[in-house]
């Protein structure tokens, strides 16, 4: 995969290691493998977070973080790829799992009409947290394995292309050229 461009749009790990909120969780920030930009650790970070949006909780970033933690994944794709659920894709979203937990169940969609108001919410949700909760869990599992598997396929085409055009560069090469080495004194 291109590590530059995720890099350059990721934060620095020393920086996220100073940062006055996060000291609290001392040398499990060292740990290597939260920064590191490979296929385990990227395809981990993006099962992760494209699971825990799906977890309609507030303070998915922190769910996210600290799973990243525990599984020794990518910590910044982790928690930045959990923003795949934000104000605006958040309704269909929730919805979509609310109908595929209604479809799992084989029960019918109690919730015909949506009104933005906590006196709706508290009326419809004894009605529907069952097929909604599972739906969350179908997705997000679902989700998780299709991304991590994703990820691996990409960067594995990604490394195979890469050889094919060393070894492409390498064959048409003319003779006598020894290549980007220093030849011996």
């Amino acid at each position: 995969m291109p590590r530059k461009l995720i890099r350059r749009w990721l934060p620095h790990d020393s920086r996220i290691r100073e940062h006055k909120h996060l000291r609290m969780l001392g040398h499990r920030l060292h740990d290597p493998n939260l920064w590191h930009l490979n296929r385990r650790s990227v395809a981990g970070a993006v099962a992760v977070s494209f699971f825990v949006a799906w977890v309609p909780i507030p303070a998915q970033m922190l769910v996210a973080g600290l799973a990243a933690i525990w599984l020794r994944v990518n910590l910044p794709i982790s928690v930045v790829g959990v923003w795949i659920t934000n104000p605006v894709t958040m309704p269909p979203m929730f919805f979509f799992a609310y109908e595929v937990g209604a479809w799992t169940l084989g029960e019918p969609l109690h919730a015909r009409t949506f009104e933005l108001s906590l006196a709706w919410l508290t009326a419809e949700l004894g009605q529907i947290w069952e097929p909604f909760l599972l739906g969350c869990l179908v997705l997000g599992i679902a989700s998780a394995l299709l991304g991590y598997g994703l990820v691996r396929l990409l960067w594995r085409l990604h490394v195979m292309r890469s050889w094919q055009e060393r070894r492409r560069r390498r064959l048409n090469r003319p003779a006598g050229e020894t290549g980007p080495s220093q030849p011996l004194p």
